[in-house]
């Protein structure tokens, strides 16, 4: 008895599911674009100075920072 009745408990489900109505279709307005196939660059040649500094003293605190050593870096005896 209630192997039918589940039967007909899942019967029901399935015609109430496809008796739903369907929406309507809906209507889309489509924009029509063009596609641009030339392009402009504009270059900007203005020159700027730039100053890069060269510190010739071996205890120049830079080149220190600079020469970092760490610890994985030394070599190990075998």
């Amino acid at each position: 008895m209630k192997t039918i009745a589940t039967i007909i408990f899942i019967i029901f489900l399935g015609i109430t599911a496809q008796a739903q109505t369907a929406t309507s279709d809906v209507n889309v307005e489509t924009i029509e674009m063009t596609i641009v196939t030339e392009s402009t660059y504009e270059l900007n040649l203005e020159t700027k100075t730039e100053v890069a500094r060269l510190y010739k003293s071996k205890s120049s605190k830079i080149k220190r920072e600079l020469n970092f050593i760490t610890k994985a870096n030394k070599a190990k005896m075998a």
